[in-house]
């Protein structure tokens, strides 16, 4: 029967996993946890392939526990009740240790059925989650769980578990098969932290080498390509992309904006690109800059009629404009200042003076008594705007730019003439 080259190789000690040691270190939290013996329920929460299946069956043996695997994309309430009814049996002398994998998959009638199991001690569950658990698991399964995130692996992390593949798989063939300098690195780099991916690449190499010759940097390049994007458009991996640009156009780094919208555009969301885009003239650039919304909009809309790969032209003219201009949020601070009064009841009645004219000589105690200000100096008269209940409320505060400084210096003047 065949066996995945991932399978076959997976660690069985905790020394043998590559990556996490911010967890599995010599004093990481987990590994005292482990070594200690006393098992909690635990949620392991990270994308595919950094070991939290490894860690999980590694736990079930040094436990002694009876380990039950689920996947909650296929397994229902059946596969829970026969793990139930397998308890205080001689089928899991020791108890249950159960590995629940995607559980964002599960209903909260379904995640509720295992509490009082949980709770009483006679299942421990390892769940584990590629989604943001505070988000997808229900806080009954929460409060009772200790979060562990596993992160992606690093590059150098990686490589020692390529170099172990190949080894393994020379194991049994007559004709040992070499590789070329910068097989393993481009494996290592290209696979996104993702162990399990580059192993998958080995695999593929190896099945297609030739005896008696070597694994061609060519042939890694073949296998790997865009291997390293992850391509859920609706998982954290991919919103945090495109947060991270977002930040880096505030932020005023052209190169790490560039890189994102790199990263964003090889998922294809042109659509997501463009929202970030969009928002971030107005949020973060705003008066300072105040054209760079036009030029922005009609990047934008130069790039939806191009369609990819060629709307990655006029993203990346957007996105270095956006970096490089001056910054100002005092427009998205006024605004919010102002939704803030307004949903805490900060209302009272519109003054008279603004209210349509249609309200004159119905009853009104007075006539409306509105000063056009064109009619006066400047274009400018003073007069109540606010409601009375808020009528010295300030929301603006010119920003210390030089386009907000030019409009305060000319307002400050008519105003105090």
């Amino acid at each position: 029967m065949y066996q995945p080259l991932a399978d076959r190789i997976r660690p069985d000690s905790l020394d043998n996993v590559v990556g996490q040691k911010h967890i599995l270190g010599n004093n990481g939290m987990l590994r005292r946890i482990i070594e200690k013996g006393e098992i909690p329920n635990m949620i392991f929460y990270g994308p595919s392939g950094t070991g939290k299946t490894t860690v999980a069956r590694i736990i079930a043996e040094k436990t002694n526990r009876t380990l039950r695997k689920l996947n909650a994309t296929t397994a229902g309430i059946s596969d829970i009740r026969a793990i139930i009814d397998d308890l205080d049996t001689l089928l899991t002398p020791g108890g249950v240790l159960l590995y629940l994998d995607e559980i964002q998959y599960f209903n909260k009638k379904q995640q509720q059925s295992l509490l009082e199991f949980i709770e009483d001690g006679r299942i421990t569950m390892i769940a584990s989650t590629t989604e943001n658990p505070y988000f997808c698991v229900f806080g009954a399964i929460l409060s009772r769980s200790t979060v562990f995130e596993f992160k992606p692996v690093l590059p150098e992390d990686v490589k020692l578990a390529v170099e172990r593949a190949m080894n393994i798989e020379n194991l049994n063939r007559a004709v040992k098969i070499g590789y070329e300098d910068g097989v393993t690195e481009r494996i290592s780099l290209a696979c996104g932290g993702d162990v399990r991916k580059a192993i998958n690449s080995v695999e593929l190499l190896f099945s297609a080498a030739v005896d008696g010759q070597k694994i061609s940097l060519e042939d890694a390049v073949a296998v790997t390509q865009k291997s390293s994007m992850r391509y859920d458009r609706d998982g954290d991996e991919h919103f945090d992309i495109l947060s991270a640009m977002m930040k880096s156009l505030r932020g005023s780094d052209p190169d790490a904006a560039l890189h994102y919208l790199a990263r964003a555009i090889e998922t294809g969301d042109l659509i997501g690109i463009c929202r970030r885009i969009l928002c971030s003239a107005s949020e973060d650039i705003g008066l300072a800059y105040p054209q760079a919304v036009p030029i922005v909009k009609a990047c934008v809309d130069s790039a939806m009629q191009l369609g990819l790969p060629e709307a990655r032209l006029p993203l990346a003219e957007a996105c270095i404009l956006l970096a490089t201009s001056p910054k100002s949020n005092t427009a998205c601070m006024a605004i919010d200042a102002a939704i803030s009064d307004v949903q805490a009841g900060k209302v009272g009645s519109i003054p008279r003076e603004l209210q349509n004219v249609h309200a004159d000589g119905t009853g009104f105690e007075r006539e409306q008594g509105y000063k056009y200000p064109h009619n006066f100096p400047d274009h400018w008269v003073s007069q109540q705007y606010l409601p009375d209940i808020i009528k010295d409320a300030v929301y603006y505060e010119f920003g210390d730019n030089k386009t907000e400084q030019a409009a305060k210096a000319y307002w400050d003047r008519i105003k105090k003439a």
